[in-house]
């Protein structure tokens, strides 16, 4: 048995929201409403993660920062607790930022938002912010790379790929594993990520899985997500999308290069940085002693970036980064 679980300093509330086709998941902390001065903060996390992910980052943001602040986190179709009304066998990429267009009419009608995503979510912040520039006011990027640049000429095999791995989620080859009890999950969350501590783990695993009709513990993600995705990654209208944003950029990365050690030579921390020259305002941050989950490594930190960002508080000198400046912390 792990130890207690971790107790959140800021508890957040929950809300469902009727959104397009969804019954849309949100989690929400501090004011209802933004108070004079501030705009609202939406938080969207990553690939097979939920908006409770974030707890640790709110827990360690200041109480000044707090003060007035709205707070939204919303699950992603397809996770958390954000489910498809019937069966899908695939999920588009153009889909959440509908979702996320729809959101934000709900919660900051008529008003920009400072936006922060991780990973995935960070994906869908740069495209989004650069669709919709007049709905961002500044954008937090948490290791949203992008994907490897890819050629016309891949199509055919990319679209049998495709099809192969649908035929796939037939036969249930993409189901997720699930365990005994929410210390098992807790056990796994920490293989993955050796940094989490066990009380963190232990209160994630809560909010990252619930138990199914057997009373197994299953991980709240649909398993079409692991289909890849039948559209190939287009390099030039990426960079034509952030080109586009007219926010100041912050793309905040972990000292470990996760992408590196996830793509393993196909795409480079340089070729992102190369990227970023085409964002009219960015700098990037460094989080020390940190992976691809930056935001549960090193909360305080990412925390901070974030704090300093969205307020515009002069922070630690910048160093040099290609096509871009560059902060460590």
């Amino acid at each position: 048995m792990l130890e207690t679980a971790y107790p959140p300093r800021h508890h957040s509330r929950t809300e469902t929201v009727p959104l397009r086709t969804l019954r849309y998941h949100v989690r929400r902390w501090g004011a209802d409403q933004a108070a004079p001065g501030t705009v609202p903060l939406v938080l969207v996390h990553g690939w097979m993660d939920v908006a409770a992910s974030y707890q640790f980052v709110v827990d360690a943001f200041s109480d000044a920062f707090l003060q007035g602040r709205c707070i939204i986190a919303p699950d992603w179709r397809g996770f958390g607790h954000t489910t498809l009304p019937s069966p899908c066998d695939h999920y588009v990429f153009a889909d959440y930022l509908a979702d996320l267009d729809r959101l934000l009419d709900h919660y900051a009608p008529g008003q920009p938002v400072d936006l922060v995503g991780h990973s995935m979510g960070g994906n869908i912040a740069m495209m989004y912010a650069g669709v919709r520039p007049a709905r961002v006011r500044r954008l937090v990027n948490l290791e949203g790379f992008g994907l490897p640049a890819t050629r016309p000429e891949q199509a055919p095999k990319r679209l049998a790929q495709w099809l192969d791995e649908l035929r796939g989620l037939d036969s249930g080859a993409h189901d997720l594993k699930d365990y005994d009890s929410a210390d098992g999950v807790a056990q796994r969350l920490m293989k993955t990520n050796p940094r989490l501590p066990a009380d963190k783990a232990r209160w994630l695993a809560q909010h990252w899985a619930a138990p199914n009709a057997q009373g197994r513990w299953q991980i709240l993600g649909d398993p079409a997500h692991k289909i890849t995705s039948a559209q190939l990654y287009r390099l030039e209208e990426a960079l034509a999308t952030y080109a586009a944003i007219t926010a100041p950029v912050l793309a905040v990365e972990a000292s470990d290069d996760s992408l590196g050690l996830w793509w393993k030579g196909k795409y480079t921390l340089d070729e992102y940085h190369q990227r970023l020259r085409h964002v009219p305002q960015c700098e990037v941050a460094v989080v020390q002693d940190a992976g691809h989950m930056l935001h549960h490594d090193q909360p305080e930190a990412v925390a901070a970036h974030i704090e300093r960002f969205v307020t515009g508080t002069p922070g630690t000198p910048p160093r040099a980064v290609p096509g871009a400046v560059a902060m460590d912390h």
